[in-house]
């Protein structure tokens, strides 16, 4: 149930450009791109039921234009190129690299990145609250969530240290000192 609300809000994500830009009588068309790895089929059916389940159906309302680059980081920019010639309305990343080539390849076409690794720090985006620039989505972690984490932990713990606290306290100083 809970992958199947995500595949929702990732088309309702990928769907928010569209709307913006939409043109009567235009089919708006959307660029898939992945990495990949793990291998992509299951992913693009999840893709589609849940862009279905929002009204959208490939060919009828929508054009779903997919790339997949075999796990060749290398081939990921002629990829993001290729979508920007045909063109697509919005360029949907599934992945942190994904993510990166589409933005190091294109500055014009929006891109949604499902899912990021912390897109501040990596230039993605200004903040959580305002990206600003192309590009917009999900992210798995930042350093504005790490901290808000930790807040809960202490709350829920009534502000005790237990071994999961203190192990989720090294687990994300870890990751910010990696970043930093």
């Amino acid at each position: 149930m809970r992958r199947r609300a995500f595949i929702s809000l990732l088309g309702g994500a990928a769907a928010w450009p569209l709307a913006a830009r939409a043109q009567p009588g235009r089919i708006p068309r959307v660029g898939l791109l992945m990495l990949g790895n793990p291998d992509p089929t299951v992913f693009l059916r999840e893709v589609t039921a849940g862009l279905r389940e929002l009204g959208y159906e490939d060919g009828r309302n929508i054009v779903l234009e997919p790339r997949n680059a075999k796990g060749s980081a290398a081939q990921l920019g002629s990829l993001v190129r290729e979508l920007a010639a045909l063109p697509v309305d919005v360029i949907v990343a599934f992945q942190t690299p994904v993510v990166a080539a589409a933005k190091a390849a294109n500055t014009q076409t929006p891109i949604v990145m499902c899912p990021a690794q912390n897109p501040i720090a990596l230039g993605f985006v200004q903040s959580i609250a305002r990206p600003g620039g192309n590009i917009t989505g999900m992210t798995t972690a930042t350093d504005e969530i790490a901290a808000k984490n930790l807040e809960l932990i202490r709350e829920v713990s009534g502000g005790a240290p237990c071994r999961r606290h203190r192990q989720c306290c090294r687990s994300v100083s870890q990751a910010v000192s990696r970043v930093h």
